[in-house]
């Protein structure tokens, strides 16, 4: 009988295994699933609109748009639609000169000075040393952010010159490639020297020469105000727990290049993005064209700097770091290549697997809200992939979103009510009022207005508002701009006769966006 049913059983063998090879894996999200997935993040979260891309083995498996464009227009997002992707543009950046260096006009090992004779770092060896992989890995030394008031808010005056040379003036905060501090201004740098080498623009570089040959027809390297494009997202705040829609971060190309982040995209385009990453730069019908070699996807996805923290709780980890506009770990022994990008109004992040053949993007268009839910549907369509059981990561990342909010508001709060139950009597108004300059960032005005102590940036127009007395020598500043939810401290320091003579300054918020690094600047009293 038993030699029977093992007879059986070895006829079944062969009918049954393609069945079960072909079978999905246990908890792989249907299309369908991930619908109700996300329907039930924006539930959770504040957002105005989504738009999620899933590829597996070679193929789209979903791409989908979820919410409005815009709460004003009320108009649908659909897998089109294009947001913009802040620093998951970075990855453009390293392939644009994976691409140049397979042409032979440059080197990942290149001086930076060899191509920009005029960059000039904090100290005369690290100028010297600084290579092309340099720009790309934030191992500067240093801090995190560097020189990002340079740039953001948007409508400052500053140029790719400026900035090319202001990195002389910042203190740096670890030795030169020993530690991990994130940067955008560097990558500005990276897209100067793909325009110098190559003779392009990196805006008009990254077009032709990535998104065409993809197909990324939905896909552009200009602000939205210089396209004349309909289907984009617009970016949302939230005022009083209401979305509000606000103007998009723009940035003149003129002035400088948007290689940090200045790339707009859609569910779709970014799946093909993706797919050629999964495919080693091989893309096309029967994958016959190349965007860039294996070995240049071997460099790019290589950790060029290792990253002393865990990338996600709740996995086990052996390795993560920093690649070439990429941030790679494993995740229960996956190998996993991921990205974010954040700027005002606007999330997004894209996550690969490659042993999985799986990736997969979220674009939101929220502001606080949007950070936790790409991270809670990446996560969650992941570990349907992996196998692994439901973890609950909507409820989890509600409640860090509650916790994180709730802790910095209470702080930003108990700062204002301290304003508005100080005294100020003691202050005279004239032994603060004047210009003072910070080598890097310029000049600020420090002025009256009908009995108002002012503070007003001459180079970024943005950072201007009231200024409050707190306690000490120390005024809370309101921007005028509310979106930018960056209100800092102005904290002067005194001579003798107590005439104010510097201003240091550091944000109010504890969760404020790390590109305002107000600590980083020292303002001297020079009229």
């Amino acid at each position: 009988m038993s030699q029977m049913r093992s007879g059986i059983l070895m006829r079944l063998v062969p009918i049954l295994l393609p069945i079960i090879l072909l079978s999905p894996l246990r908890g792989q999200l249907t299309s369908a699933e991930i619908d109700h997935l996300v329907e039930d993040a924006m539930e959770k979260f504040t957002v105005a609109g989504v738009a999620v891309g899933v590829v597996k083995d070679g193929e789209i498996i979903h791409a989908k748009g979820y919410g409005v464009k815009s709460v004003d227009t009320g108009e649908k997002v659909d897998e089109h639609t294009s947001f913009a992707i802040a620093s998951n543009s970075k990855a453009f950046t390293s392939a644009a000169l994976a691409i140049l260096v397979e042409e032979g006009l440059l080197s990942w090992q290149d001086r930076v000075v060899d191509h920009i004779p005029e960059f000039k770092m904090y100290n005369d060896y690290v100028t010297q040393n600084f290579n092309i992989q340099d720009l790309l890995t934030h191992r500067s030394g240093l801090g995190l952010g560097a020189g990002d008031l340079q740039k953001w808010p948007s409508g400052s005056d500053f140029t790719i010159a400026d900035m090319l040379v202001n990195f002389q003036h910042f203190e740096p905060v670890s030795a030169f490639r020993t530690k991990y501090d994130y940067d955008n201004i560097l990558y500005l740098v990276a897209g100067e020297v793909i325009k110098r080498v190559s003779g392009m623009p990196w805006e008009e570089f990254v077009k032709e020469k990535i998104m065409h040959p993809l197909g990324m027809n939905h896909s552009y390297t200009l602000s939205p105000s210089m396209l004349n494009v309909e289907n984009i997202a617009s970016p949302h705040v939230p005022v009083n727990s209401i979305l509000k829609s606000v103007p998009h971060y723009e940035i003149d190309p003129e002035k400088i290049n948007g290689a940090a982040g200045n790339v707009l995209s859609s569910a779709v385009d970014m799946c093909k993005w993706m797919l050629a990453h999964l495919n080693s730069g091989r893309y096309g019908e029967k994958l016959t064209k190349q965007l860039f070699s294996a070995e240049s996807q071997r460099e790019m996805w290589k950790i060029h700097s290792t990253i002393d923290s865990k990338p996600y709780s709740g996995y086990t980890t052996h390795f993560y770091g920093y690649g070439l506009g990429w941030r790679l770990c494993d995740l229960n022994g996956n190998f996993c290549v991921y990205h974010t990008g954040d700027y005002t109004g606007m999330y997004s992040k894209t996550m690969m697997f490659p042993d999985l053949d799986l990736g997969m993007v979220v674009l939101t268009n929220s502001y606080y809200g949007g950070d936790e839910l790409r991270e809670a549907v990446t996560l969650s369509i992941a570990d349907s992939y992996m196998g692994l059981d439901d973890s609950g990561w909507i409820s989890k990342y509600l409640a860090r979103h509650q916790s994180r909010s709730g802790g910095a508001q209470a702080e930003v709060l108990r700062v204002w009510q301290t304003v508005e139950n100080a005294s100020d009597t003691h202050i005279q108004p004239d032994d603060y009022t004047g210009v003072y300059e910070d080598p890097w960032f310029g000049k600020v005005r420090i002025f009256l207005k009908e009995d108002q102590l002012w503070f007003s940036s001459l180079r970024s127009p943005a950072l201007t508002g009231p200024m409050y007395f707190y306690k000490g020598n120390a005024f809370a500043i309101k921007w005028l701009k509310r979106e930018m939810d960056a209100d800092a401290f102005a904290v002067f320091s005194l001579d003798e006769e107590g005439v104010a003579t510097h201003i240091r300054m550091k944000g109010i918020s504890p969760d404020i966006d790390f590109s305002y690094d107000f600590q980083d600047l020292n303002f001297t009293r020079v009229d």
